[in-house]
């Protein structure tokens, strides 16, 4: 993309030449031939229609929505009002529980952005109750219009513009306009680093370095393939338990999420509690690796880190954990032993904010029709791989307005580099994902849900969940928006082993990465069978402190005796390189 510049004029003026200029610019070069964007236009021209033909078919219900905002809306102008001559009065539309877009004093203050604030949360309600109360909807549509619609009604928000957001028009009057000048900057330089979405910076990319600010635990990376890197972690404790730990995270992330501060990180965590810990690190595909399967994810993967840790500890079996896409590939390995009549080398399974079953998606779901994901086959076949940074910023975009919108604010309009934050930091390192892998997610896993149904093949073997005879440890968490907790707890009923169900509060990270010392979040536990959301979680008994130190409770019939604490690596396969290696380090675009 040709680099804007604009010569004289005052920094507002540039600023809104820049900003004409830029989109332009965005619109032809980035969004015009991406056969996803094509997809998903035809896909909600299609539910759009669906939804006018609804709508017309139940007038009386459309007039009883539109009489409900014209009162309201007469309500708010009757308010502001009465407001204009008594700023003492109330408001008479709140905002949100958790909404805090509006806290700047003005938006309460000002009669006329007070005005503003109201009629943008009245029409915003409005519209998606409509959305929810239409007969005639199918479910999919209804859920996919209710997720564009939000992101239509979050973008158009009044806070998002200069001249509408009375934070900004004060910070750019007192500023003389240079917070916009340094946004532009920070805007061009997310923009040369996206893909086809724009890529908002969540914090400086400067402010950690892998090995020494995170990803610092004392380790050594003694075994490497086309597939993963195998790091060994050294021990803190005399005596060490006697089956050996595999840590598997998900392929699609960096796996420094489980270690990145001293006093956050679950794998330094599980080694000061005696565990010999090995951790999986998946290399970051690019074009050259755009063959790579599933099932090399599991030979060349899952399956050859436990030969590698036979070889270096001498002992058969592991206690593994796989995180999020990473328990659905421990729980697939698992059930591959089982089908090749193997025996089993996993002897205990944690499970974290895993999905077997993909019935319910979450909001990943409105991506996931045959249009789109055709489309995506198409884009990632052309490039060899799923761009990272795309799948980065889909992410976000399930919760816009704290993950994406607030930091074009503060980025680009406020003119503020984001505060460094090691969760943020972990976020914003994408991985791709290679284009034979990404098919087989979103198609077999996603769209038709072939796991579920026992209707993955590797090579010549199907994948049968129910032949998994292993005791798991399903850890869900209550906000997730990625793998809703009552979706992951339902796949827990396909395995054919003991299953121990654990419901942590907060998100799909935060949840998992819950440090005791902290004593942040608690959890909920019961024995009753998952029958229901509702019915588990009433007979569930919540449990203060985080769930770490309630899984070394659960583990320890699976630990073994007590041995003396092993060296990193062995003769037949020795340290190459200090942790966190080589294929962490690796950043996007991926460099052949």
């Amino acid at each position: 993309m040709e680099q804007n510049t604009f010569q004289g004029g005052d920094p507002i003026h540039q600023f809104f030449q820049w900003n004409e200029s830029v989109w332009a610019d965005i619109q032809r070069s980035r969004l015009g031939d991406n056969p996803v964007t094509d997809a998903l236009s035809q896909v909600n021209a299609e539910d759009l229609k669906t939804f006018y033909d609804a709508v017309a078919a139940n007038p009386v219900r459309l007039l009883e929505m539109q009489m409900q905002w014209w009162q309201g809306q007469l309500a708010i102008c009757q308010n502001s009002m009465v407001r204009a001559l008594d700023s003492s009065a109330d408001s008479v539309i709140n905002d949100p529980p958790g909404d805090r877009r509006f806290q700047y004093k003005a938006w309460k203050d000002d009669p006329n952005f007070d005005f503003l604030r109201q009629s943008y949360l009245h029409f915003a309600n409005s519209l998606m109750q409509t959305l929810e109360v239409v007969e005639g909807l199918p479910e999919p549509a209804r859920q996919r219009l209710i997720f564009f619609f939000r992101q239509t009604i979050n973008a158009l928000s009044p806070t998002n513009f200069l001249w509408s957001n009375p934070e900004l028009l004060h910070r750019t009057l007192e500023e003389k306009g240079a917070n916009l000048v340094k946004g532009i900057g920070l805007f061009q330089e997310d923009l040369a680093n996206s893909a086809n979405l724009l890529k908002i910076r969540m914090t400086r990319q400067s402010a950690f370095e892998l090995g020494k600010d995170l990803a610092t635990t004392p380790g050594e990376v003694v075994f490497r393939n086309d597939v993963f890197e195998l790091i060994q972690y050294g021990a803190s404790t005399a005596k060490v338990h006697q089956t050996p730990l595999l840590v598997i995270p998900p392929f699609i992330n960096k796996f420094y999420i489980l270690d990145l501060r001293e006093q956050n990180s679950l794998v330094r965590w599980l080694r000061d509690q005696g565990h010999t810990v090995f951790l999986m690190s998946w290399r970051n595909p690019g074009k050259e690796q755009a063959s790579i399967g599933f099932q090399d994810l599991i030979n060349a993967g899952s399956m050859e880190a436990i030969r590698v840790i036979e070889r270096i500890t001498g002992e058969k079996e592991v206690n593994a954990i796989g995180y999020c896409i990473g328990g659905t590939l421990l729980a697939s390995t698992m059930a591959l032993y089982a089908a090749r009549r193997m025996k089993p080398r996993v002897k205990s399974a944690t499970f974290l904010t895993t999905l077997l079953d993909f019935t319910q998606p979450g909001e990943v779901g409105v991506f996931i029709n045959d249009p789109v994901v055709s489309a995506m086959e198409q884009m990632n076949d052309a490039q060899g791989y799923f761009d990272g940074r795309q799948m980065a910023v889909t992410f976000s975009l399930l919760r816009e307005n704290s993950l994406y919108w607030n930091y074009y604010i503060d980025n680009y309009l406020k003119g503020e580099e984001p505060a460094d934050f090691d969760i943020l930091y972990w976020n914003s390192d994408s991985t791709n994902l290679s284009a034979t892998c990404a098919s087989f997610l979103l198609r077999e896993l996603y769209l038709d849900n072939k796991l579920s149904k026992g209707e993955v093949k590797v090579g010549n073997f199907g994948v049968d969940l129910s032949k998994v005879q292993t005791p798991s440890y399903f850890l869900s968490t209550k906000d997730d928006h990625i793998a809703l907790w009552d979706a992951t707890f339902n796949g827990s009923r396909l395995l054919g082993g003991d299953t121990t169900l654990v419901l942590g509060e907060s998100g799909h990270v935060a949840g998992v990465v819950n440090p005791p010392a902290k004593n942040k979040y608690g959890y909920w536990l019961s024995d009753a069978s998952f029958e229901s959301a509702e019915q588990w979680l009433a007979s569930a008994k919540r449990e203060e402190g985080s769930w770490w130190p309630h899984w070394q409770q659960w583990a320890a019939p699976y630990l073994g005796k007590q041995v003396d604490a092993r060296a990193v690596g062995n003769t037949e396969c020795p340290g190459l390189m200090p942790a966190p290696g080589r294929y962490v380090q690796q950043t996007l675009p991926v460099e052949e």
